[in-house]
C-alpha cells in the first residue's frame, strides 16, 4: 500500500510481541523494525523477514521510522528511554505511574520541541481510554462522582511483589472488584467506598521446598502499598497447576460516574472493558494512537501529547468523509 506508516518497535516483551500483531491487522501501517537490547539474532518475529536491530542502532535510523512504539517498563526503561527517543523519532509510549506522570511529560516534551517531534504518552487503557472516560463523565456530569473499578483480572505488578516474597518460588495474583459495590455505584446511590470495600486480591502461591506457608501467607497479607489495605485471600498451589491454569494475562475494569441533571433524574454512565490479554489489547491501542501520532506531526502539533489531546477522528484510518458517512 502506498503511503504506509512507518513503524518501528524499542523492545520485544509482551507488548512488543503484542504491537507486532496489532500492525499486522492495520494495512496502513508496515513494520520496518524491531529493537532490542537482547542480542537479535535471538528473536523470532511473527512475520518472517521482518528485520530485527539492536537498541544501539536506532540512531542511525531515524530517517527510515515515522513512529518508533516504546513497549519498555514504566518503572525503569521509559523513564531514560522517552526523553532520549522523543529527541530523536516521533513516539508512542504507555507510561503507566500515574502520580509521575506529569513529571514524565515535562521530560518528554522538551526534547520533543526542540527537535520538532511528537511524542504521545501514557497510552494504553489505565492510563488512556479509562482516562479519556472519566474526563468525559466530570464533563457530562458535574454533579456527580466517578468511580474506577480494575478486573476481574491479573495483575503484572502485584504479581511480581508475590513473586519476591521469601519462600515463593512463583506466584501470581488477581484483583477482583467488590461485586457489591459495582451494584451499588450502578444504582446511582453515589456510594463513598474506601479501599477495601472496592476490590479484592487473590493470590496463587508455588511455595518453595521447605518454606512456612503461614509465614508466607502473613507476609502477602501485610505487606503495605500492595496488600494491607485489601481483603487478600492467598491459596497455595503446585508449578504444575500454576503452568496450568495462571498463564493468560486476562484484566479489564470499569470507568462510571454517577450523577444528576436535576433533583429528579439520576443518570448513570459506564464504559467497561474484559480483555483475555492485557498486553495485546494495550498494543492495539498503542498502534492506533502510532496513526494519530503520524497525523498530529504532519501537522506541525509537536512536543509530548497525552489521550485528551486527539481527537477520535485520528485515530481511525477511515477519512474524516468516511467517518461522517458511517458512523456518525
Amino acid at each position: 500500500m502506498a503511503d504506509q506508516i512507518r513503524i518501528g518497535i524499542a523492545g520485544h516483551g509482551n507488548l512488543g510481541r503484542g504491537v507486532e500483531a496489532a500492525i499486522s491487522k492495520n494495512p496502513d501501517m508496515k513494520l520496518v523494525g524491531i529493537y532490542t537490547r537482547r542480542a537479535p539474532e535471538t528473536i523470532s518475529p511473527l512475520q518472517t523477514g521482518t528485520p530485527v536491530f539492536s537498541m544501539a542502532d536506532l540512531a542511525g535510523h531515524t530517517d527510515q521510522i515515522d513512529v518508533l512504539i516504546l513497549c519498555g517498563g514504566s518503572k525503569d526503561d521509559l523513564p531514560k528511554q522517552g526523553p532520549e527517543l522523543a529527541a530523536l523519532f516521533n513516539t508512542v509510549d504507555s507510561f503507566d505511574t500515574h502520580a509521575r506522570i506529569p513529571e514524565y511529560f515535562a521530560a518528554v516534551d522538551a526534547p520533543a520541541l526542540v527537535n520538532r517531534k511528537t511524542a504521545l504518552i501514557s497510552v494504553g487503557w489505565d492510563p488512556g481510554l479509562f482516562s479519556i472516560n472519566r474526563a468525559m463523565g466530570e464533563a457530562l456530569l458535574p454533579d456527580g462522582a466517578t468511580y474506577t473499578f480494575w478486573g476481574d483480572g491479573l495483575s503484572q505488578g502485584h504479581s511480581d511483589a508475590v513473586r519476591r516474597v521469601p519462600g515463593v518460588a512463583d506466584g501470581v495474583q488477581y484483583t477482583r472488584p467488590v461485586q457489591q459495590a459495582v451494584e451499588q455505584v450502578r444504582s446511582a446511590s453515589r456510594p463513598v467506598l474506601t479501599t477495601r470495600e472496592k476490590h479484592r486480591r487473590e493470590c496463587f502461591i508455588v511455595l518453595q521446598e521447605g518454606a512456612d506457608a503461614e509465614a508466607v501467607r502473613t507476609a502477602i497479607v501485610t505487606m503495605p502499598h500492595y496488600f494491607d489495605e485489601y481483603d487478600t485471600t492467598v491459596n497455595f498451589i503446585t508449578a504444575d497447576e500454576l503452568r496450568r491454569d495462571h498463564q493468560a494475562m486476562p484484566h479489564g475494569g470499569f470507568v462510571i460516574r454517577s450523577g444528576n441533571t436535576s433533583a429528579a433524574n439520576a443518570q448513570v454512565v459506564e464504559y467497561s472493558l474484559k480483555l483475555d490479554s492485557n498486553p495485546e489489547f494495550t498494543s492495539s491501542v498503542l498502534v492506533a494512537y502510532a496513526r494519530a501520532t503520524h497525523r498530529l506531526q504532519q501537522m506541525g502539533q509537536y512536543g509530548a501529547k497525552t489521550v485528551f489531546d486527539v481527537a477520535p477522528g485520528l485515530l481511525s484510518p477511515k477519512s474524516a468523509a468516511e467517518l461522517r458517512a458511517e458512523l456518525l
